[in-house]
């Protein structure tokens, strides 16, 4: 493989700055333009008009942006324009997008397949927890686009029902998740199975360390495009914390689950998140716990739930942090403080997305203050911390939080 230019290496291009174009003067396929413009989309996100035309140009890209940035069409756009017009055989796909988690690869394919359908593309999902049979069979028939997750596609491969010979585009969405589950080994090894000739396009929310290996040794002279520093928080994001007694913390969730609107709370654990739905469940709130112990059905159930309004608080985990992309989420709960830096930033940007407004809270013990404080630190966070009990004014206030 060739080694990456010297162009790679530059300094990031500052995509901050307002560079929203119309799809319409992109040069893609008209069916694909007016779909977009069928859901109200007719100007690019700043990352999509700073990536898609050097992907439509056939450049291998890098990408960083937060969550709710558009990544999705940036890469999904130009994969689709540049297979439109190509033919796919039985078993062998055109492009393949690899994802970290079940939801994200469900949430990318509600995203593209609409787009897909317009110019009479084939879009399929291999994730685990579903059925393999069904997957085989529509690989089988003939399918342009193959979303997966590295493990469930890696079996296929082996299965000989999935060969990447004539893939075209291959993209890494969340590259960064992907190494922290230990799926590169995987991930590398499918890269290797498609040409040399196919485009790559990465997209992370860290270009570094397991992920620089990827681009060193599988990316040839890509295009690097930064929406803002790694560790910048969305403008429009107020962070908090809420010290709380021990015995009074789970009185505190329970007020705050009650509040109105949308709700996420992010436990470490799977058990974690089943004891607080159960408990905000047992007093009277519409929450569900949201992990990857769950079945796919039950998980795919409990998301239509939450986006549909049918339910108005999630309990999730880490891992299913990366597939919840649902608008109008005011507020993010830390009922456990998060590892890191990286799983914090993961967490909150599931609310203030696409522009909105929201605000972000955890719920710390006082012996956990100073390690957030580090934490808050190492993500470019500035947090104001209050003490609050139940039924405080204050914590009425920040989070809408009502008492029985």
């Amino acid at each position: 493989m060739p080694e990456m230019s010297e162009r790679s290496s530059l300094p990031a291009i500052d995509e901050s700055v307002d560079q929203s174009i119309p799809f319409a003067d992109l040069g893609l396929p008209p069916e694909m333009v007016r779909e977009l413009a069928k859901q109200g989309i007719t100007h690019a996100f700043a990352i999509q008009a700073a990536t898609i035309p050097d992907a439509l140009s056939g450049y291998d890209i890098l990408g960083r942006a937060s969550t709710g940035s558009g990544k999705t069409l940036a890469f999904g756009i130009p994969l689709l324009a540049r297979i439109s017009w190509m033919h796919s055989e039985p078993n062998k796909p055109r492009a393949l997008i690899l994802v970290p988690t079940r939801e994200l690869a469900m949430q990318v394919s509600e995203g593209l397949a609409p787009l897909a359908h317009a110019i009479g593309r084939r879009v399929v999902t291999v994730v685990g927890g579903t059925s393999m049979s069904r997957q085989i069979e529509s690989l089988r028939r003939g399918v342009d686009v193959v979303i997966a997750t590295p493990g469930r596609v890696a079996d296929l491969v082996r299965q000989k029902a999935c060969d990447f010979s004539d893939l075209e585009v291959v993209v890494l969405d969340e590259a960064d998740q992907m190494a922290d589950m230990g799926f590169l080994p995987e991930v590398t090894a499918l890269l290797k199975l498609s040409p040399p000739s196919a485009q790559k396009l990465l997209f992370s929310a860290t270009l570094d360390g397991d992920v620089d290996v990827v681009i060193r040794d599988h990316m040839f002279e890509p295009m690097r495009h930064e929406l803002e520093p790694a560790t910048s928080p969305v403008d429009t994001m107020e962070h908090h914390v809420l010290v709380v007694n021990r015995e009074d913390k789970p009185t505190v969730a329970t007020q705050i689950a009650r509040r109105n609107g949308r709700t996420i709370m992010f436990c470490r654990s799977q058990l974690g998140t089943e004891r607080v739905a159960e408990n905000l469940a047992a007093r009277g709130v519409n929450a569900k716990a949201l992990h990857g112990g769950m079945s796919q059905h039950a998980r795919t159930r409990t998301m239509n739930d939450f986006k549909a309004g049918r339910l108005d608080v999630l309990v999730a985990t880490d891992v299913a942090a990366r597939g919840i992309h649902v608008d109008d989420i005011s507020l993010v709960v830390h009922v456990d403080p998060p590892e890191d830096a990286k799983a914090y930033l993961h967490r909150a940007g599931r609310t203030a997305r696409a522009g909105a407004s929201g605000r972000v809270v955890t719920l710390v013990l006082r012996n956990q203050r100073n390690s957030l404080k580090r934490l808050h630190q190492a993500a470019g966070v500035e947090a104001t911390e209050h003490h609050v009990s139940p039924g405080d004014d204050m914590l009425m206030e920040l989070t809408g939080a009502r008492a029985v």
